[in-house]
């Protein structure tokens, strides 16, 4: 074995095999080692480990009961992880396949948002290259998209985790599909049709119920978000936000927290959610406003992030945003519409001021201006009515 210690980090490189031949003097190795390194923590790459016996598998997880700090097997072979995971050892600890490398070079971009780039790589597969994010991050994704899918809810199927570059990437099978929003730009006349069908998946998903604990109710993402505000804020401004977010009404319903054209796609004539990453439970309202958000109030800041993210012009943007929540809300009078959008936009600027909090570059960019712009002056005398309308709207 090799052994690379790096500041508070021990890994530990194994080859061959292990098994009752040799388990015993492994053990008294890594024993060895990880002695010197006490409170370390330590990670067992298993790149060039070609098998591992049972008896190999009582030395690693000896090791792991005796270390305090993280203990992780990564770059695990199929074959050699088909071992760890039959015999129950990846219920045990923390272990990790080795990823396939891939290239997107030539591919074409099926989308672009906040989290990554999506990219399709054959006629059967596209791939989601996460911008910044960690392997627990898209294990998350992985686990929501499958939650939801079990309960009713159309998403694309993840089944492999890769690398291209840095950057980690989840393969989904998508057969000869497109987002909604290329579908519309390139169909302006079957815009109030789709859209119907955009209406449709909203209410769906507003109306499903997931068990206690699958997935993250947003109130507790949101407590977290207060924290990450300090910053910024004086203590009793937090503590009205966390009282906002005490009071807001409890919910067992899917939120997907990003649902416009560009994470919808469309595989025979079904409608399939992507992006998966920032997924809760909670109030339908607090999707509305995501909606509001990248539809109405949105469009026009950026321009050139709608259009790439949304795959539609500005203009086209903002009509089906307005078609959407004709439909969805079932108000055909412009002056109903614009008293529903006052009220939808209040939830909208409590939800950009604890996503300042959330510790994303660009949104910390303009922390101060929007604690100045809306926590104060919108936000805070509005304490009592943001509750209010996440229960009824």
């Amino acid at each position: 074995m090799k052994i690379f210690p790096e500041n508070n980090k021990l890994t530990i490189f194994l080859e061959g095999r292990i098994d009752t031949n040799n388990a015993a003097q492994v053990e008294k190795e890594l024993t060895e080692e990880t002695g010197k390194a006490s409170g370390a923590e330590i990670v067992i790459d298993a790149d060039k480990l070609e098998y591992i016996s049972s008896a190999g598998l009582r030395v690693l997880m000896k090791l792991r009961k005796q270390q305090k700090a993280p203990f992780t097997v990564v770059n695990v072979s199929r074959d050699v992880y088909d071992i760890f995971e039959t015999t129950g050892f990846t219920e045990l600890m923390d272990v990790r396949k080795k990823l396939r490398e891939i290239s997107v070079e030539g591919c074409e971009l099926v989308g672009e948002g906040g989290n990554g780039k999506v990219y399709r790589i054959d006629d059967d597969k596209i791939v989601k290259l996460y911008s910044d994010a960690s392997m627990e991050s898209v294990k998350r994704e992985q686990e929501y998209a499958r939650t939801a899918l079990v309960n009713g809810i159309p998403t694309v199927i993840p089944y492999d985790v890769v690398k291209c570059g840095d950057n980690y990437g989840v393969v989904f099978e998508l057969v000869k599909s497109d987002t909604l929003g290329h579908a519309i730009s390139a169909h302006p006349e079957q815009m109030d049709e789709l859209t119907d069908k955009y209406v449709e998946l909203a209410k769906k998903l507003h109306s499903t119920h997931i068990p206690k604990g699958k997935i993250t109710d947003v109130r507790d993402l949101l407590r977290s978000r207060i924290e990450g505000l300090a910053e910024w804020t004086a203590a009793e401004e937090r503590k009205i936000l966390s009282d906002i977010v005490d009071r807001m009404p409890e919910s067992d319903t899917i939120l997907h927290n990003d649902l416009h054209p560009g994470n919808i796609m469309i595989q025979d004539d079904e409608f399939v959610l992507i992006d998966l990453a920032d997924v809760t439970v909670g109030p339908k309202a607090f999707d509305l406003a995501a909606i509001y958000r990248d539809m109405i109030a949105g469009a026009r800041t950026q321009p050139d992030v709608t259009e790439k993210s949304l795959g539609m012009t500005v203009d086209m943007v903002e009509q089906v945003g307005q078609l959407f929540f004709v439909k969805y809300t079932g108000l055909t009078d412009p002056d109903a519409l614009k008293e529903y959008f006052g009220k939808i936009g209040l939830l909208f600027a409590f939800n950009t001021v604890l996503i300042a909090g959330a510790g994303i570059t660009s949104a910390k960019a303009f922390a101060p201006q929007i604690m100045d712009n809306l926590l104060r002056p919108v936000v805070i005398p509005n304490k009592d009515a943001i509750p209010y309308l996440l229960s009824v709207l």
